[in-house]
């Protein structure tokens, strides 16, 4: 495989295979509009993913629509953490840390090992800061005692030995460096093998699809009507049961089922923002701002990742985005632990903004609860908003159980109640990365050029077992082991890959949610309109 491209042409694909790829988009809808389904899920986020991937293994007839794409908006613009939630234990929530730390071990280690990795956190003491060293040190000690000591103990570590592995990490007036261990991801990616899995479990899905009203039986909403955004066809599904998935969208859903529904959600808007790493970084820093809030500092697929922001919002959710407040609060609380040369505005490769959904009330956001509420309409319409991406399979339970409880057996008696389930069922491609990397490297493609380490992996670790489909793709296409860009590691496979088995539609759906490409500051206007030449060979 060649390790440049020059993006003089684009791979001569041809079209979409007709066998082993993903229905199209008119076979999708024509099964949609003539089936009834159990469960109509309405939202692609990892909330409505993970239950309509629940209820499919229950042996329910599950149809999954979103308006955009899958994890399209909030799912996508996290802080790409599986974590225990360190700041819990300030209030006392020591059963919800414990929790946490299951649901977080239990992806990392048996659900999702392909797409998790294991990240080292430092917390710098600073002098005059929030926190003392004794009380952080004490903290991240019954921090780790609840993961069951899985991660290494928390403690302690002097200002310099912390230096050697954060080379950008503010030394003056540090007293110490508390060390503990939490989980990271790509979460559109882990969102993408969640959509998979409900697939595979026999959930049909469509993403690109806005409900532009709700079915009516007899007074119960028994569906939606919908609209193809790709192609302006109309449809509709038929469905016993109807969930609202919709996150920052959950009240406008409530709405049309009815009219006079009182708000139930209100909207915090975190930004983050994504630069160019002047030198390797071996942990991340978490930087307490004030008594309740930590800036963090992350290393993240190559580049190094800075948020979060933490105010309430009140726009269209649609409209959400970084602003040049957000990029001066972020750079500035960054600047609380790492040196100015690190936090150059010209590092900036990418900034992006997301809204977590709270529960309605007052207060300050920053403060408020991140837990789930699962509400039911006049119409019998489910709605789902709040939690986090730490406890997605266990917000999908959790919406069973519900589903389950429901008076009349509305499921029916055919379906397998979720607790009888494999607890720690893996996602797609489940697989050791080392070992995935390794094999690509070594049974590359003969004769030719073998495939670039960097690539091998970034295939392992975004795709697993899956990245040997990628592989044979360029093997037999020498063109599509070219580079989509010299910067980056992903090839030209990978587009098609997505195209074909990945739902992808738009540029932006590649680029942003199925690779990297965005976030590196490399989706360039020729870049796109290439990636879209692909993506309408079809």
């Amino acid at each position: 495989m060649t390790t440049q491209s020059t993006l003089q042409s684009v791979p001569a694909l041809g079209t979409r295979p007709a066998s082993g790829s993903n229905p199209s988009r008119a076979e999708t809808r024509e099964q949609l509009s003539k089936a009834s389904y159990d469960l109509l899920v309405i939202g692609g986020g990892i909330l409505g993913i993970s239950t309509a991937w629940h209820a499919a293994q229950s042996g329910l007839r599950v149809a999954l629509v979103d308006a955009g794409d899958f994890a399209g908006a909030t799912s996508s613009a996290s802080s790409k953490l599986l974590h225990g939630g360190l700041r819990y234990l300030q209030t006392g929530a020591v059963k919800l840390v414990a929790e946490n730390h299951f649901e977080r071990r239990a992806v990392s280690r048996q659900v999702a090992p392909h797409l998790a990795n294991p990240l080292t956190f430092y917390l710098p003491v600073y002098k005059g800061g929030p926190h003392g060293a004794a009380k952080l040190g004490a903290g991240v000690f019954a921090y780790s005692a609840l993961s069951a000591f899985g991660d290494g103990v928390g403690h302690l570590l002097s200002p310099a030995r912390a230096a050697q592995d954060v080379p950008e990490l503010r030394t003056d007036n540090l007293k110490a460096v508390a060390v503990y261990g939490d989980d990271q991801m790509n979460d559109a990616r882990m969102a993408l093998m969640t959509v998979r899995a409900a697939v595979d479990a026999g959930a049909v899905v469509l993403n690109h699809a806005e409900v532009t009203g709700l079915r009516f039986t007899r007074g119960r909403v028994t569906g939606a009507e919908l609209r193809d955004r790709i192609s302006g066809d109309e449809f509709g599904v038929n469905a016993r049961l109807v969930l609202n998935a919709t996150g920052p969208w959950v009240d406008h859903l409530r709405k049309m089922e009815d009219p006079n529904a009182a708000p139930s959600i209100r909207l915090s808007k975190g930004a983050h923002l994504v630069l160019k790493r002047t030198s390797p970084w071996r942990a991340a820093l978490a930087t307490p701002i004030d008594k309740y809030r930590i800036t963090f500092a992350l290393p993240w697929e190559d580049m190094l990742l800075l948020g979060t922001t933490d105010e309430e919002y009140e726009g269209d959710p649609a409209d959400v985005a970084v602003n040049d407040k957000d990029i001066a609060q972020i750079l500035d609380e960054a600047a609380f632990s790492i040196r100015d040369q690190q936090l150059d505005r010209d590092l900036i490769t990418y900034a992006f903004a997301g809204l977590r959904v709270l529960p309605g009330g007052p207060g300050d956001t920053a403060k408020a609860k991140r837990e789930t509420v699962v509400t039911e309409g006049r119409g019998g319409m489910l709605s789902v908003a709040g939690g986090k991406w730490t406890t997605f399979r266990h917000i999908g339970r959790t919406v069973m159980k519900k589903l389950e409880s429901l008076p009349g057996h509305p499921l029916g008696d055919d379906f397998e109640p979720v607790s009888a389930l494999p607890k720690k069922l893996p996602l797609p491609g489940v697989a050791n990365p080392r070992a995935v990397a390794h094999r690509l490297l070594v049974d590359g493609p003969a004769p030719g050029p073998r495939m670039a380490a960097d690539t091998a992996k970034h295939l392992a670790t975004h795709y697993g077992s899956l990245a040997f489909d990628i592989a044979r793709l360029a093997n037999d296409n020498p063109e599509l082991g070219e580079r989509v860009h010299p910067d980056a590691p992903e090839i030209w496979a990978q587009v098609v890959y997505a195209r074909d088995h990945e739902w992808a539609e738009t540029a932006d759906d590649v680029l942003r949610r199925r690779t990297t490409l965005t976030i590196r500051g490399l989706a360039t206007d020729e870049v796109r309109a290439k990636v879209q030449e692909v993506l309408d060979k079809k």
